[in-house]
């Protein structure tokens, strides 16, 4: 599966971006699909994502802020970003888990897109 991430950009603080990630198969069929990042010196953290069965989960830290969407007819998940604040400057990442038998499942990641919110 590739995911291909797009939207990214500078933007300044109280500004809004929505980051698309179109993958090349069915995302319904997907265990999860949705938004990591990862900022300079700090591990990757998840943003929001779509579990199976269509619920989200998203980080504390950007909740009220940021919405996770989907149009599994395009097999595009979109991030809405809004209210961004420097410290939502991060490389965003694409993420699916993809059952691939019954016994296994495997992680893909986009190439990621850069955020960068100034002061």
């Amino acid at each position: 599966v590739q995911l291909m991430e797009s939207g990214g950009g500078l933007v300044q603080s109280g500004g809004s971006l929505r980051l698309s990630c179109v993958a090349s198969r069915n995302i319904a069929s997907f265990n999860a699909v949705g938004w990591y990042r990862q900022a300079p010196g700090k591990e990757r953290e998840l943003v929001a994502v779509f579990r199976n069965g269509g619920t989200r989960n998203y980080a504390d830290s950007i909740k009220d802020r940021f919405t996770i969407s989907r149009d599994i007819a395009k097999n595009t998940v979109y991030l809405q970003m809004n209210s961004l604040k420097p410290e939502d400057t991060a490389v965003y990442y694409c993420y699916a888990h993809i059952q691939v038998s019954i016994e296994g499942s495997v992680e893909e990641w986009g190439k990621g897109t850069q955020v960068t919110v100034s002061s």
